[in-house]
């Protein structure tokens, strides 16, 4: 029982894990003995998140625009060229569009759900060789979508794409756990209500207080918060658990008054 949460000498990937969630994500990996590679589109910013983390444990950037389809298919041949096992892939990265209603670009719409929606499958699809590697009947390899409270609830503000992709995200995961699972591959998702991030930027220089007053928790969320979902997840106390939509947003969404961004 000693080491029910242990994930040390395993093998990651973390997309959009140069800043924010991802960046929480990826510092509890690495902090915990795993072998953490991130991605994110910009190549500074990988850089430099797995040079600060590469000081905690084993980090390496792998810059990629995941936006497209070539660019998943080149983060793939990275890491299989890399690694002959996967453990754990965080299909975290992600973006988010803000118009009124009658303002929303078909641009905007594909970008959000492209990225959201569409490159969580298809990186799923193009890892499973290396995931199905490292799966075992007692520790299956984890397939770790990152969802939103927004794809559980209805938002204020007017970002119609995002919470349309991340309700999408969130099914595709109870649909992948059942087709994967025979394979020994977990898929559950977790669903983060309000963290200090860039997307959450605007929204919190504006409505932070109303915010943290709200939550039952009374406060946002903390990168121990996440990372330590993620770590229970991951292992083998999380091992039986596969198409889950996890909450980690502070009572949101049971909360009658909660200003939902």
């Amino acid at each position: 029982m000693k080491d029910l949460f242990s994930v040390s000498g395993k093998v990651a990937l973390v997309t959009g894990g140069s800043r924010g969630i991802g960046l929480m994500i990826a510092r509890g990996l690495v902090e915990n003995g795993v072998k953490t590679y991130i991605s994110s589109r910009s190549k500074e910013a990988c850089e430099e998140a797995a040079s600060e983390l590469s000081k905690i444990g084993e980090c390496i950037d792998l810059p990629s625009d995941l936006s497209n389809i070539e660019g998943i298919q080149n983060l793939s041949r990275e890491i299989i060229s890399r690694e002959d096992k996967l453990h754990i892939l965080i299909n975290n990265a992600g973006s988010a569009w803000g118009a009124s209603f009658g303002e929303v670009p078909e641009l905007g719409w594909d970008k959000v759900m492209d990225l959201n929606a569409k490159t969580t499958f298809f990186l799923s699809q193009s890892l499973l060789e290396l995931l199905s590697a490292s799966a075992t009947h007692e520790d299956p390899a984890r397939i770790i979508n990152i969802g939103s409270v927004d794809g559980m609830s209805i938002p204020k503000l007017e970002t119609y794409s995002y919470p349309a992709s991340k309700a999408a995200v969130h099914h595709l995961t109870r649909v992948l756990a059942h087709h994967l699972g025979k394979k020994n591959i977990s898929v559950n998702a977790i669903a983060p209500g309000p963290f200090e991030s860039k997307m959450m930027d605007y929204t919190l220089t504006n409505h932070r207080d109303e915010i943290e007053r709200t939550l039952p928790r009374g406060r946002l969320g903390t990168p121990e918060d996440i990372a330590g979902t993620v770590i229970y997840l991951s292992s083998r106390a999380g091992a039986y658990l596969t198409g889950a939509i996890i909450p980690v947003d502070g009572g949101s969404l049971i909360s009658s008054e909660m200003w939902r961004p």
